[in-house]
């Protein structure tokens, strides 16, 4: 690659990696809506916890369905087109949610949200996949999962804001708005790899022959523990999502100005601990450290610090909850952040979104029985064994990466189809 070349990749790559921090803050504070106003909601709409468990896990198995079967339509599209159409479809289902009456409209539009919403990660993954070297691709993802962070650290003020000075539909016509803007500026930088035609430009992107299909993927070990290591932790970053506000509201007594002052502030932590852990993994491979040595690390530090959460709901004051959270979502971003690395770091670039879809479909449904239990559990009267299993989940997890991944390398595996 001569040097004007290489200038413009490194200017362009992390371009990229900005604009899809961006569309990932907004993609959050899309679906965090529903949970800034769920104190609104659920007394206009007389929601019980179950009916708010319940609406929640439908958006999730929309977004588990979506990158299932939006993986293999992302690899063949693109980047561009993909993450367009998908973003047109989320702004427009948010911003429907100000139309909703009840349980019924509230659960077809959070549905019809997650649909959209679900090609967000499997196309940014493959983004960096085409763009981003190795040694690289951790820092990348933290700085793409970053935008989780972001989103809920911006929504809870900003929504608020709009729920107390024009009403409960603002908090979610606004980031609808919002997803539109963004397109503008996608299509003025995102440009497609061809590799077909001039590979030497894109080093880091490989040639689509080398695809992979769901029959040769579902033989293969190290698939199974991508899919089983997601499904056993997503419920835990969801349980913080989607429920702390109505937490701080039900069990601590706090308003909706209160919940301003202190609803976001364990998602700072939670982007600490996505840049913490991408940098982290760069600075681990680029002094020595193998790559699967580095993601195992971060993962397991992860895991074991998540697990302070099972003590958050013993603790008397809302300053020590919030502080005890805070410390599990950087442990748990920290650990996602490699998590979230190894479809790049398993399979070419070809077939990433593919992967990364069938991987985030298993974390979503596993959040959404999550998000069902919480539900009911809440019902029957306590959060406390919520706690208690969302902190043991990443421990899981963990577990599960190590014994069906031994060795984080590329695949070489015959029977692709």
């Amino acid at each position: 690659m001569s040097d004007g070349n290489a200038q413009w990749w490194r200017q362009r790559k992390w371009q990229i990696a900005g604009l899809l921090c961006l569309i990932t803050t907004i993609n959050y504070m899309d679906r965090l809506a529903l949970s800034v106003a769920a104190p609104t909601l659920t007394k206009l709409f007389s929601l019980t916890a179950s009916d708010y468990g319940d609406i929640s896990a439908g958006f999730l198995v929309a977004y588990a369905l979506g990158q299932l079967f939006g993986g293999p339509l992302i690899d063949k599209i693109g980047t561009r087109k993909a993450l367009t159409f998908a973003v047109i479809l989320w702004s427009i289902a948010g911003m429907a949610h100000a139309f909703a009456q009840g349980f019924r409209s509230l659960l077809s539009v959070r549905f019809l949200l997650g649909i959209g919403e679900s090609a967000n990660f499997p196309a940014a993954n493959k983004a960096i996949a085409e763009w981003f070297p190795a040694n690289e691709r951790s820092l990348a993802v933290g700085i793409v999962t970053a935008g989780t962070g972001l989103g809920t650290i911006i929504a809870p003020p900003l929504l608020i804001w709009l729920i107390i000075q024009f009403g409960w539909q603002w908090a979610f016509i606004v980031p609808g708005l919002l997803g539109f803007v963004w397109l503008l500026a996608w299509h003025r930088v995102y440009a497609e790899p061809d590799v077909t035609k001039d590979q030497k430009d894109y080093p880091c992107a490989q040639n689509g022959d080398s695809a992979y299909g769901y029959g040769s993927l579902f033989r293969q070990p190290a698939m199974w523990g991508l899919m089983l290591s997601r499904f056993v932790s997503d419920g835990a970053f969801y349980f913080v999502v989607f429920w702390l506000p109505l937490y701080l509201t039900t069990e601590r007594g706090l308003d909706l100005p209160a919940i301003a002052m202190f609803a976001w502030i364990p998602f700072v932590a939670a982007d600490i601990g996505a840049l913490g852990g991408g940098w982290a993994g760069k600075a681990m491979i680029d002094r020595g450290y193998s790559i699967n040595a580095a993601r195992k690390i971060l993962i397991w530090v992860g895991a074991v610090l998540a697990i302070c959460m099972s003590q958050a709901a013993a603790l008397e004051t809302t300053t020590a909850l919030i502080g005890l959270i805070c410390i599990s979502m950087f442990a748990i971003q920290l650990k996602n952040t490699n998590l979230f690395s190894l479809p790049a770091d398993l399979y070419p670039s070809s077939s990433v979104a593919t992967v990364w879809g069938i991987f985030g479909a298993a974390g979503s449904l596993g959040g959404a029985a999550f998000q069902s239990i919480i539900g009911r559990l809440v019902d029957q009267g306590s959060y406390e064994p919520v706690f208690y299993i969302a902190a043991s989940m990443h421990l899981v997890s963990a577990i599960i990466v190590s014994l069906f991944i031994p060795r984080i390398a590329p695949l070489r595996a015959a029977g692709r189809h």
